[in-house]
Formats: C-alpha cells, structure tokens, sequence
C-alpha cells in the first residue's frame, strides 16, 4: 500500500477519535463552583472532575474567621494569613540558601497574569524580585514552550498563584518554573512534571490528587519517578481518603497541620488539621501501591500516607495576591500551601545522590522535624492513620520541618557547592556590553569562598565578575565588554569557581555580532511555507511536498510531512538562516499539526523535534495530537548575529503511525 494511502486510513480514525474526546472536554475550562459539604467560611477553588482527571486542593477564606495579620508585609498594604516571616520562623528555614537551584510548580491550565502577582507579593513581603526579565521565573505549557500556554482558569489560577508563592516564602534565592498542563487529565500534569525534570528542577510540587485506580502504577514508571528529584505532592483535603500522586512510593507525600503562635520556645504549637469530617489532611492505606522500605509502619501493608506535613488550615491560612482567580490579596490553606512549602524546603537542603529517591530523606532523619502529636481528622483503625501521635501518624507523617536537614543527605563532613550561569546564550555586539549571572550553590556541607574565572574569551572581548569572589550560595555578575574592533563570531566560554575543595565549572554561549548592530528587520526563512517545493530546504525522501487530502497544509498546498509510516523510521527537514543584529525582536514559529493511531495516554512512542543551532527548542510527541494545526513561538534573540540551521526530526517506533505535520514556518525580526 502506498504511504498516502496507509496514512489516509489512520487519519481518518484518528480525526473521529479526536472528534470523540473534544465532545467530552467541552466547558473544562468554566470557574469551578464549589464543592458541597464544604465549610462555608472555605471554597474549593476547583470543582469536582471526573474519574481521570486530577483537582486543584486550594480552599480559599471567605468570610466569619478571623485570620492571623501577617508579619514584615509592606505598612501601606492590609494582608491577613501568614506571610513570609511567620512561615520562617514557625519552620526554622534557612532563607539564604538555594541560589542558583531550581523549584518546579506544575498545575493545570494558565494564569495569565502569574508574572506580575508574583512580583507584588514578593515586592510587598520585601523579598528579592523574581522574574523572567532577570532569570529567575519562567512559564512554560506541558512540553517546555514558552507559547502557547494553556487556555486561562480561574480556580487554576488562584492554586498557581499560592504555589509560586509559598515557593517564595520559604526558598526567596530559588528560581522558579511553571509548569502548564492542558488539562487537568494524569497523562497531561505528569508530562508536565516530566518537563520539570527535563529542565533542570530540583524538586517539583503537584498541589492537585483523584482517586487511586489500577493504572497507578504505570503511572508512576511514566511520570512520577525521578531519581535525584524530589517530586512533592498534596495529600489531599477531604481527612482520611486516599489521593494519588500523593500514593505513589516515589513521592513524598505531604500531610497538613493547624499552626498556631504560642508562648514556648519555639514560638509555634502544631495539631493534626480539621475542619470537619469531610475536610481536613489526607491519609490512609493505598490500594494498589507497594509500601517502600524505609516505611516501617505495621497499619498498612502496602504504602502509608502521609510522610511529612506543613501548615494547611485555612481558618488561619497564609497571605496570597491572586488577581484573575480571587481579585487580590486573599486568605488559602489545604494541603496545597503544604506541598509547595515542602518542595522548596528540598532546594534548601543537601543535594540528593543522583541515584537517590528524597521521599527516603525525611525517615533517615526525622530528628530533624517537630513531630505533631495532637487533633485527629476521624476515627479509624489502626487509630495512628488519623489522629496525631508521638512519632509517625496517616495525617502528618514524621511532622513539620526544623530547618532543611531531614531533606537531603547527611554531610559528610567536606563542604562542596556548584557552579551555574543563565543565561546560557549571550549575544554581544561590538562596541558595547552584554551581562549573565553566575550563581554558585552549596552542595554539602557549608559555604565556602569561591574564586570566578572565565576562558575561552574571543580578543577584543574582555570578561569581568562582580564581585570576583563570592561565597557558594551567592551570585555574581558577569559581564562581556566588546571593543569595537572585536571579531563576529559564536564561541564557547568556560565559566570556572574554585574554592577550597576544588573547582566546578559551567558553560555558555557568547555571539560576537558586527558594530553599530544595524537591525535589517523582516522575516529571514526563504519559501517559509513550502510553497515553492525543496527550495531552501533539505529534507528526507516524500517530506515536502502536496499532501492533501490526507495531510491539508495550513495554507496554500504544500507542507512538510514528517513519518507517517508505523513502522521505524526517522524524517528531517532543515533550512540555514542568517539572523541579523541590532534588532529588539526576534521570534521563531511554526504551524504544527500531530495525528496518530497510538492510543496510549501515558507513552510517548514518536516524537518530533525541533532544534535551532544544535540547540533543542522543544520536544512534541504521540501525545500531542490534536485535531487541527498549532501555532508555537520561541523567542531566538541568543541567536542574533549568527548563521544557524533550524531543523525538525521526526523520530517512529516499530507500529503504529504517528504523522508530524509542518506548515508555514518564520523567522521574524524587528
């Protein structure tokens, strides 16, 4: 059978199936109404979802409790709830380390105005600006795009908000990386996380849960297990029931606490959280997952939840800005501020052996931790499943942190740290200067002093640090000075720390670009929609070319068909380009259409990517497909003054088609 033929049939059940599924998602993106037997002084800001999809645990304070004002926010501002400080101190947190590492958030859907929420509540608590313009924050949909983002949800947007910023309250040093599913379904949050993962997160937070099912332990091979990162999850807000991801064995499992001021040494009593019989920490028994080993617990045969806790009452709650989901400052609790709180207090810990699963940490050392012995969520058996106890309880595990040192490994004794830089490309043109920063990170042990140096700088380029020394845990900046006489060209620059256990080093990529930067602005990719056939492309046999009615091109007839086949086979499609400097803006684009005949949710067996200068934009797969063609955007401006090669490759398994469609691709600038 010819491949148009083959493919036409696959298609065809592929745009039915697809057909299918958009009828069952209809109004997924509707404000969630909240849920019955609830407080009414609480909501849920996420309604109820259907078997395979996965809510949001944010309970939002409404009305008729009187909500503790927080400490060190900006006088001109009213904020009830907990802030910063409080949280600090009730946790003994070392606030200045966790430079230069990375905690992950990954929710569903978007928030369209995350950026500039979380610059208010970190301007007005006096914490350090975290931003994208700086480094420190970023936003990217499921598989790591910066565009497009997922369709905007109120109730999803206020969980997003109070995760990113407990994040900030506890690690302010941490970057920070949103993560966007499509939708709340399993398949779409642990592909998120796996892009979490994938770009460079320490840890990574999920704030959401469903019921278990039998699937789960496929679930956890696919998305969940990490070795050497920590992944977070909420135990869920409804007392004593079962919530997975929270379930799974490689995760660790947060449990939540009601927080009080008092008058003892520590400052802070803790209980076991509950509002009612229908709200309050999770825990229990899990159904299908096996109980780790460090779990020694006698209840449960199979995994205990939960393994540690973090304030979750929402009677008292903590301080959140949310302006599109709750219109500005407001009162959260439920085990979603737990969740977060945990997987920053990972960052701010040692560094796990890349062999290691975290969720072993904490039972390696839960000295380290207040152990929350009072409150119950209901009446169980064994009775420690629900109610607070002298040493593990269901509700709060091992307890509430004391300082970071039940997060990671012990020291040994020796101090280490790391070296990073961000950006990792930097254009410069000749005759001015361009900047990145160099954060260093305490590894082991404590900080120690650490001398910046950096080779394999161009002449007529000069490369200074300031300062030149810092302590690990600190950060400085790097700055490139171009004469005017420097020489166009990419080059490879080493970036090396060396303290008293030696040296560590990272890299970057400086483009040297030609005086005076004049910006020759317009659109740089010849025959951009294939419309004139192979000219400016090189490609493998049958990718280019005019494939309706089987693949319709986005416009005009022609497009570039990428495997099809189902069976193994690889399809590339390339063009060079010259990106000129000078320019503000510089943008890359495509039209990508995805059809397959897998029918898995959780496997991504063909994969298409896409790759600027040797360096991979974005990875799209099997689980990708949609019905009609997308648009995807990456900003490219490291690449100004450069001749690169963009290039996509599609990649097939041994069965089962999946067909990468490219249409009306651009590279503009202005």
């Amino acid at each position: 059978m010819s491949k148009g033929l083959w493919r036409r049939s696959r298609y065809v059940l592929i745009v039915l199936a697809l057909c299918a599924l958009a009828g069952s998602l209809v109004g997924g993106n509707a404000r969630p109404a909240a849920a019955s037997g609830i407080t009414p002084h609480f909501v849920r800001t996420c309604g109820a979802v259907p078997v395979g999809e996965m809510r949001c645990f944010a309970l939002r304070r409404t009305t008729g409790v009187v909500a503790h004002v927080a400490a060190g926010v900006n006088a001109a501002v009213a904020v009830s709830g907990y802030g910063p400080s409080d949280l600090d101190s009730a946790y003994n947190v070392p606030t200045t380390l966790g430079s230069g590492k990375t905690v992950a958030i990954v929710d569903a859907y978007n928030d369209p105005n995350a950026a500039s929420d979380l610059s208010t509540y970190r301007s007005n608590f006096g914490l350090p600006a975290c931003t994208t313009a700086n480094g420190c924050f970023k936003q990217v949909n499921q598989n790591g795009a910066t565009s497009p983002l997922p369709a905007n949800n109120a109730g999803w947007s206020s969980e997003i908000m109070l995760d990113l910023e407990m994040v900030s309250a506890i690690c302010p040093n941490c970057h920070i990386l949103l993560v966007e599913a499509s939708s709340p379904t399993t398949a779409n949050l642990g592909t998120a996380v796996n892009t979490a993962v994938a770009q460079g997160a320490v840890a990574v937070s999920n704030s959401y849960g469903g019921s278990e099912s039998s699937n789960e332990t496929i679930y956890d091979n696919s998305y969940y297990k990490h070795a050497g990162v920590a992944i977070v999850a909420s135990s869920g807000d409804s007392g004593y029931t079962r919530e997975y991801p929270a379930a799974s064995p490689w995760v660790t499992a947060v449990g939540g606490t009601k927080l009080t001021q008092a008058s003892n040494s520590r400052g802070w009593t803790e209980a076991v959280w509950s509002t009612s019989s229908t709200e309050g920490a999770g825990s229990g028994c899990s159904a299908y997952e096996s109980k780790p080993s460090f779990q020694t617990d006698t209840g449960c045969t199979r995994r205990t939840i939960a393994d540690v806790s973090a304030v979750a009452d929402p009677a008292t709650g903590v301080a959140v800005y949310d302006s599109y989901g709750s219109g500005g400052w407001t009162v959260f609790g439920g085990t979603s501020v737990a969740s977060p709180i945990i997987g920053a207090m990972y960052a701010l810990a040692n560094s796990p052996a890349p062999t290691a699963f975290p969720n072993s940490y904490p039972y390696a050392n839960p000295g380290a931790l207040y152990d929350v012995t009072t409150g119950h969520t209901a009446t169980c058996s064994p009775a420690y499943l629900c109610t607070g106890e002298v040493g593990y309880d269901g509700p709060t595990g091992l307890g509430t942190p004391n300082g970071a040192a039940a997060f990671g490994p012990a020291s040994t004794g020796s101090s280490d740290f790391s070296v990073s830089v961000n950006p990792t490309n930097v254009s410069v043109a000749a005759g001015s200067n361009a900047t990145a920063t160099v954060s260093t990170a305490v590894t082991s042990g404590s900080s120690e002093s650490v001398a910046l140096s950096a080779s394999g700088v161009p002449s007529g380029v000069t490369a200074s640090f300031n300062p030149s020394t810092v302590n690990s845990g600190s950060s400085s900046t790097l700055t490139f000075t171009a004469s005017a006489s420097a020489t166009a060209g990419t080059y490879s620059v080493t970036i090396t720390g060396t303290g008293s256990t030696g040296s560590h080093t990272a890299t970057l990529t400086l483009s040297v670009t030609t005086s005076g930067g004049t910006c020759s602005a317009g659109q740089k990719i010849s025959n951009p929609g294939f419309e004139s056939g192979t000219t400016g492309w090189s490609s493998t046999a049958g990718v280019i070319g005019q494939n309706g009615p089987y693949e319709p091109a986005h416009s005009g007839t022609w497009d570039a068909w990428l495997d099809g086949y189902g069976t193994t086979h690889t399809d590339t499609v390339s063009h060079s380009i010259t990106i000129p400097s000078g320019c503000t803006n510089y943008t890359l684009s495509f039209w990508l259409h995805i059809d397959t005949s897998e029918t898995t949710t959780t496997t991504a067996y063909d994969k298409l990517t896409v790759s600027l200068g040797g360096t991979t934009l974005a990875t799209y797969s099997n689980l990708n497909h949609a019905s009609g063609y997308v648009q995807h955007s990456f900003n490219v401006s490291g690449y100004a003054g450069q001749t690169v090669t963009l290039t996509f490759k599609g990649v097939e398994d041994s069965s089962l088609q999946t067909s990468f469609v490219v249409d009306d691709t651009a590279l503009s600038v202005s």
